[in-house]
């Protein structure tokens, strides 16, 4: 019979209403990415066309965020230890990566168009961006609120893309309107870079925050100094050494430390009072505090110090 490990948390995360919004998300921006694609070749409109593009990540982005939900939804196995958390992560970084990705060949076209004008039709062009300004407004409220309930690195991202989207649609807007009023196409390419700039931010800070994730930085929202001194005034602590701190997924971090301890004091309450403190304190329920000696362990020129100082 093969071992089985006891998790004392379940290394899952279940969110329904991010599933929820995640779906009619999806489905909205999949029948408008087929209007807007339709819409920007038939208006031979590159403002509506990159928009359309940033519409196509959507959907990738969307379909990406759906599978990161339900993969964090499953148990651990023996393999994966920590579940399928870290996935969500991992489709953060991919739909920041495109993101990116869209912006540089949006800016690569303006330039293109900036150097050979096109014709655009314009009152084609006005009517598929009011009706991308609608849809884009539901769905930003719609992951808004959706954020205030759950949080989700997945939705924050879709959040973004959306957010990019709905300035997209008014920047498309306001370029068919100019170009009605003064026939100058140019700035048909022109709005398109601007939405590829806004794009690129957006996909650089989703790239940023993934990043920071995947290398096991310590989350931004934690001190290690001041967490180190709250677990050195723990009684029978002496000192704190070997601690890292990281996120596995958002909203779900871990901790390691070794503790020196006084030889007088029973190690296992020192461990709880710890676990307890980091738990209550600064809501990290997973740690592992490993007791040591230095006149046992071997620590180099740290233990050596550590002794000198107690003698």
């Amino acid at each position: 019979m093969p071992n089985q490990d006891f998790h004392h948390l379940d290394h899952v995360k279940e969110q329904q209403t991010s599933k929820k919004t995640l779906w009619t998300t999806l489905l909205l921006t999949l029948f408008f990415t087929v209007v807007e694609i339709v819409g920007g070749l038939l208006s031979n409109s590159l403002a509506l066309l990159s928009d359309s593009a940033h519409m196509i990540s959507d959907v990738i982005a969307l379909g990406l965020s759906m599978a990161a939900i339900y993969m964090a939804s499953r148990k651990p196995t023996q393999r994966y230890t920590f579940g399928f958390l870290r996935f969500e992560i991992i489709a953060s970084f991919l739909n920041g990566l495109a993101l990116a990705i869209i912006a540089v060949g949006i800016f690569v076209e303006g330039i293109e168009r900036l150097i050979h004008p096109q014709t655009v039709d314009f009152a084609l062009m006005l009517t598929i961006a009011s009706i991308g300004l609608v849809v884009n407004i539901v769905l930003t409220v719609i992951l808004s609120r959706s954020m205030k309930e759950e949080e989700n690195l997945n939705v924050k991202s879709a959040l973004w893309h959306f957010i990019g989207d709905l300035i997209s649609s008014l920047g498309v807007i306001v370029s068919a309107v100019i170009i009605y009023f003064t026939g100058f196409t140019i700035f048909d390419p022109l709005i398109s870079m601007v939405i590829g700039a806004i794009i690129f931010t957006g996909g650089y800070k989703i790239l940023r925050e993934s990043y920071l994730i995947l290398m096991e930085s310590v989350p931004e929202k934690y001190n290690l100094d001041e967490i180190r001194r709250d677990i050195s005034q723990i009684e029978g602590v002496e000192d704190v050494h070997e601690m890292h701190l990281w996120s596995v997924s958002t909203e779900h971090y871990s901790l390691t430390a070794h503790v020196f301890i006084r030889d007088n004091i029973q190690p296992h309450c020192v461990i709880l009072a710890i676990n307890e403190m980091l738990k209550d304190k600064y809501e990290i329920s997973h740690s592992t505090i490993q007791i040591e000696s230095p006149i046992i362990h071997d620590h180099g020129e740290y233990g050596k110090l550590f002794l000198l100082k107690k003698a």
